[in-house]
């Protein structure tokens, strides 16, 4: 999972990099770049525009918020001595953590408004269950000390590209390895498209690497959905193309900003998006853009690479 505080769906991150004036959230050209943001680019640069610079509002979604919440049980049975970090203890914390992510995120009660009986609750809260009963075939928390949970990292590159995001878990081993693991609720790609969900993992050892001058020694992937691990052992060729796959898509970010030239990029994906009604795509129209635009031929130079080195 991949929060960095950024600004989506109308919330208060700091990506977009904007000031309140008079009570009034000014727009400003994003500032920094975390791994769901630059999957949003690499996605839909108009998408990227909605959730960092117009600042779309989103509805929640069960998906995510069942992510959410399985994040914040494993995250606190850590604070559990080893041997008491059983499975039963894990399902009991399951309601607490509801609680209180409804209280911190008030808007997640609307999945639920038309469930007067609670049924539907009932089923979610149950599968959510079923999700942190599956980590225990994968992994063992009483042979686990993480030395990190939900870890903010941020790194400024030699560019002044800004990187950050927050790491779900990681692990130093006696000898000084890391290990850097993440929880996914779905289920593990298609070997064919395991190159993608590593982008994000390959993104925070990049951070690490640039931080602490430490090469992490593995990347794990843990996905509750279908009970599979992808692990892979990065080396430095490998995080130094992810830096510059990174800078070309920065620069590609910096000119959309200056240029307000963010266009739609259909997919599959877009029967999901929460902004069909202001995509042209769907016929519909973007809000005016609320930063100052330059001509193309003043801001000068191609767009950058955004794929394979």
């Amino acid at each position: 999972m991949e929060n960095s505080g950024e600004g989506t769906g109308g919330g208060t991150g700091g990506t977009g990099g904007e000031g309140v004036r008079g009570g009034v959230r000014a727009a400003a050209p994003p500032a920094s770049l975390s791994p769901s943001r630059a999957s949003d680019f690499m996605q839909c640069p108009l998408l990227y525009r909605f959730r960092v610079i117009d600042r779309l509002p989103e509805k929640p979604s069960e998906a995510a918020t069942r992510g959410t919440l399985v994040h914040a049980v494993l995250e606190r049975l850590f604070d559990a001595p080893a041997a008491e970090r059983t499975a039963p203890r894990a399902k009991a914390l399951v309601p607490g953590q509801w609680d209180r992510l409804r209280e911190t995120r008030p808007e997640v009660v609307e999945l639920f408004a038309d469930d007067p009986e609670g049924e539907r609750l009932a089923r979610w809260l149950g599968e959510a269950e079923r999700l942190v009963e599956r980590w225990f075939t994968l992994e063992d928390p009483t042979r686990l000390e993480p030395a990190e949970r939900e870890l903010f990292v941020e790194a400024e590159l030699e560019s002044g590209l800004r990187l950050r995001g927050i790491i779900d878990r990681v692990d130093v081993a006696s000898t000084g390895e890391v290990r850097i693991v993440d929880y996914k609720t779905g289920k593990a790609p298609r070997p064919e498209y395991a190159e993608g969900a590593l982008f994000q993992m390959k993104f925070y050892a990049l951070v690490v690497w640039r931080l602490k001058q430490v090469v992490p020694r593995r990347l794990q992937l843990v996905y509750l959905g279908s009970g599979d691990v992808l692990t892979y052992d990065p080396v430095i060729a490998d995080l130094e193309r992810v830096e510059r796959k990174l800078l070309a898509l920065w620069e590609a970010i910096r000119l959309a900003t200056e240029t307000g030239d963010w266009r739609p990029r259909p997919t599959k994906l877009c029967g999901w998006c929460d902004h069909q009604a202001v995509c042209p795509e769907f016929g519909g129209t973007p809000p005016p853009y609320p930063l100052q635009v330059r001509s193309s031929e003043s801001v000068g130079g191609p767009q950058g690479r955004m794929g394979p080195d």
